[in-house]
């Protein structure tokens, strides 16, 4: 099991001197160090806290119970939570995030994942955290895994073990970002292999973004197969296609 890893306060703050911390809403460079969100910021990203499916946790209409992927439909997960709407103020924090650097914004993304999903993490028991992990190229290419980092302070946040090795994708995939929800599907089928076995284990699966849910369906009926007992996740943000 790989353990959590800290950085030493005195690196902290000197890589906050090299690379001040910047806002993940704005991008200023912000004022004290010590804030991961400028106060006049904070706000900006909608958290979903009412009116979300009980399955899945995407936002649903207040008469509603479940959305219509979950009603009456087997899941590969158990359950699954979402922190923030996807919308346009999200998706260019997240641009920021992936492609350009700003690796800063998942200490903010950490934090508010663990202030809003605690509650359920807690009620779930997950025995090891598990992000959604990229194909080597991409891996390559991008330099490092988005869901791993959160996923990595999540850990430190709930005291939990990370292993970021366990899952692995084995199959390089199309882009899914104009594929709709069968096309997804069938992109992502067989895209997953666990290294090693579960058998017994409540797994929180840790990821970025949730759409039609196809990426979270297919890692947690790969790690069902491993023997996990209970697959739930937890999303820094959630939108509909």
């Amino acid at each position: 099991m790989e353990k959590n890893k800290k950085t030493p306060e005195v690196l902290k703050t000197a890589l906050n001197i090299l690379y001040p911390r910047r806002c993940p809403v704005c991008h200023r460079i912000l004022r004290d160090q010590k804030n991961l969100i400028c106060p006049e910021c904070e706000g900006v990203f909608q958290p979903i806290t009412e009116d979300y499916c009980l399955k899945c946790g995407s936002p649903v209409k207040p008469e509603e119970e479940y959305c219509r992927d979950c009603a009456g439909k087997r899941r590969s997960f158990d359950e699954g939570r979402g922190i923030f709407l996807y919308d346009q103020k999200m998706r260019r924090s997240l641009i920021r995030y992936k492609y350009y650097g700003s690796r800063e914004y998942a200490d903010y993304y950490a934090v508010s994942m663990y202030r809003y999903g605690r509650g359920n993490i807690l009620r779930w028991k997950p025995d090891v955290i598990i992000p959604v992990p990229l194909h080597r190229r991409k891996l390559r290419m991008r330099g490092f895994n988005q869901s791993g980092l959160l996923a990595e302070k999540l850990g430190t946040f709930l005291d939990i073990p990370v292993s970021e090795g366990t899952l692995r994708k084995i199959r390089g995939t199309r882009s899914q970002k104009k594929l709709d929800a069968a096309q997804r599907r069938k992109n992502l089928r067989q895209a997953f292999r666990a290294e090693r076995r579960l058998d017994g284990l409540t797994v929180l699966l840790v990821d970025d973004v949730y759409t039609t849910g196809s990426t979270v369906e297919a890692a947690a009926a790969c790690l069902k197969e491993a023997g996990a007992k209970k697959v739930c996740f937890l999303t820094l943000c959630m939108g509909r296609m």
